[in-house]
């Protein structure tokens, strides 16, 4: 199959990369991971001061900390970046990782109006793509597009309409309840990053990208840093039941972050997230071309509240980071009338916002995507070694 235009990707970097504190990761061969710091397009090995990015992130002033940090030159993050596909990798020369390690991999769910409405649509149509149009057709007649703020009396006096109506949802209860859906996303050090391979199962035929952004929680509960994620999900596994949920997110590269941290400083902050736009498109191999984008200005629950809600049943002692939802779930038809969107093999997904960079992958069946083999205790090994 012949490559996309856009694959491999050529740019990573925000639009003020230059002002950016971004913190990575790359694969050193015969080291390991190497935690890492982008200064002046070049990547600098960090991990004499910091063994992982957890222990970055826990530092009580995490950019300050690895703007100081000395560092051990690699090359420029073009070559990096180059040497990063799979099908074209140099194994004697380092390539890009995702950005985390220790940190568990959360993602909050049905924090924008439209994605909560198509997650009804999901469960009423039992995950059958066919038969979603008429479905949201219903829906939207009966709430509209715009929702009222979740927990508030607004939301409870719509839930008492729709529970007398025989029309509530576990996914409106998420969506207009107090309490927020977060569930787990991948395990401790599975998430891929930019520049690779991103997996949906095969057995899937209505699947879609979530572009977001992810927040870097401490284990205090602060935010320090943010990037953005693909949280691939299999719109007919979760149709089908939400106990389904694990089996519909948690697979093989399918948790995409990337392409690295931008730790917060005087020249991003929490209130840059807020304002944050995110663009996707898809570009499929036969020329199928998609373009969205997502405002977290939209956002029902602000990121701070979604953290607060992370932290408050469970301690992370090595810090989380957050995926805080999309408001992006394709519908337009892509192979036939009535069926939606879904992913062909080889769909390029570039997930981007100015101040964050961009994170792009490729869609291949999970099980021929890179297998996850590296875990914590090769983590521990690799540390101890060097």
């Amino acid at each position: 199959m012949s490559a996309s235009p856009s694959w491999p990707p050529t740019e990573v970097l925000p639009v003020d990369a230059d002002a950016a504190t971004l913190a990575g990761r790359v694969w050193r061969p015969g080291l390991g991971p190497s935690v890492v710091v982008v200064r002046n397009g070049a990547l600098f090995d960090v991990t004499a001061v910091f063994p992982t990015v957890r222990d970055l992130t826990e530092t009580p002033d995490p950019a300050k900390e690895l703007r100081s940090a000395p560092g051990e030159a690699l090359g420029t993050l073009a070559e990096i970046l180059a040497n990063t596909p799979p099908e074209t990798r140099d194994p004697g020369r380092p390539h890009l990782l995702a950005p985390i390690d220790l940190h568990v991999v959360k993602a909050a769910g049905v924090t924008f109006a439209a994605s909560m409405l198509e997650r009804v649509i999901e469960e009423r149509v039992r995950g059958e793509a066919g038969a979603a149009a008429d479905a949201r057709a219903d829906i939207h007649a009966l709430i509209g597009d715009s929702t009222p703020r979740p927990g508030s009396p607004e939301a409870a006096r719509l839930r008492e309409v729709l529970v007398a109506e025989g029309r509530w949802s576990q996914y409106l209860e998420v969506g207009l309840g107090p309490d927020a859906e977060i569930f787990t996303k991948a395990p401790v050090l599975a998430a891929v990053g930019t520049a690779v391979d991103a997996g949906v199962r095969r057995d899937s035929t209505w699947n879609n990208p979530e572009p977001e952004v992810v927040v870097v929680v401490s284990s205090t509960g602060g935010i320090v840093g943010a990037t953005l994620g693909n949280d691939v999900n299999l719109r007919d596994v979760e149709g089908r039941s939400a106990l389904l949920l694990p089996q519909a997110k948690d697979n093989n590269a399918s948790a995409a972050v990337g392409p690295f941290v931008r730790l917060f400083d005087a020249s991003f902050d929490l209130d840059d997230v807020r304002d944050a736009t995110v663009t996707l498109t898809v570009d499929g191999e036969d020329g199928y071309h998609l373009d969205g984008e997502s405002s977290m200005a939209q956002i029902s629950r602000d990121p701070a509240d979604l953290a607060a809600q992370l932290m408050a049943h469970h301690s992370y002692p090595d810090g989380a980071v957050l995926y805080l939802g999309t408001m992006f779930a394709p519908t337009a038809d892509r192979h036939a009338p009535g069926l939606g969107f879904t992913h062909d093999d080889g769909d390029v997904v570039t997930v981007s916002s100015p101040r964050l960079g961009t994170l792009t992958n490729r869609i291949r069946p999970a099980d021929e995507c890179e297998p996850w083999t590296f875990g914590v205790a090769d983590l521990m090994r690799s540390l101890t070694a060097r």
